[in-house]
């Protein structure tokens, strides 16, 4: 069940009927058509932006992962040949 279902389950009709009034008496019969298609409006903006983050995920989901380079058998390092006795003893300049 959605959040809609749920709060309109809560909500009557007197329930409603009585918010309705208490809208129009407080933004007045003028301000009511304005109210109603600014919060169009913002809904409208909210799904979309809802939309598009939907379909970004949904994009990275599809997207396939850079094939990985197979394994390699491990390779063995120089190791770094050792000094001479005879020039570790003379400091360079």
């Amino acid at each position: 069940m959605n959040m809609n279902t749920t709060l309109l389950a809560w909500l009557g009709w007197p329930e409603i009927i009585g918010i309705l009034v208490i809208v129009l008496v407080l933004f007045g019969a003028k301000r009511v058509p304005e109210l109603m298609r600014g919060m169009g409006h913002g809904i409208k903006e909210f799904k979309k932006a809802t939309r598009e983050v939907q379909d970004e995920v949904q994009r990275a989901i599809d997207e396939e992962p850079a094939p990985e380079p197979p394994p390699s058998a491990p390779r063995k390092t120089a190791s770094a040949p050792a000094p001479d006795s005879s020039e570790a003893a003379v400091p360079k300049a």
